[in-house]
């Protein structure tokens, strides 16, 4: 069973989340990540597993950029956690 989420995707990180989906040298997991935080502003959708496994891999990429973590803290903020 999946619980209600209550977190949407803030203003500094919606913007962020633009900027990587502007930047042609994003990558596709920075990419999904920024898509499912812009998704969720002013929403009540939820992180997909696919696009949380994505913001995961952004995460932990040295080479990331701050707007692309941003996207992909965001994201994971809103990922529905299953009992």
């Amino acid at each position: 069973m999946a619980m209600k989420k209550s977190e949407s995707t803030g203003s500094k990180a919606a913007a962020a989340a633009a900027k990587v989906m502007k930047d042609p040298k994003a990558g596709k997991d920075a990419k999904m990540a920024a898509a499912s935080a812009l998704t969720q502003t002013k929403s009540k959708e939820t992180t997909s597993a696919k696009a949380a496994s994505a913001a995961a891999k952004v995460m932990k990429d040295p080479k990331a950029s701050k707007e692309a973590k941003t996207a992909a803290a965001s994201a994971l903020t809103q990922k529905v956690k299953k009992k």
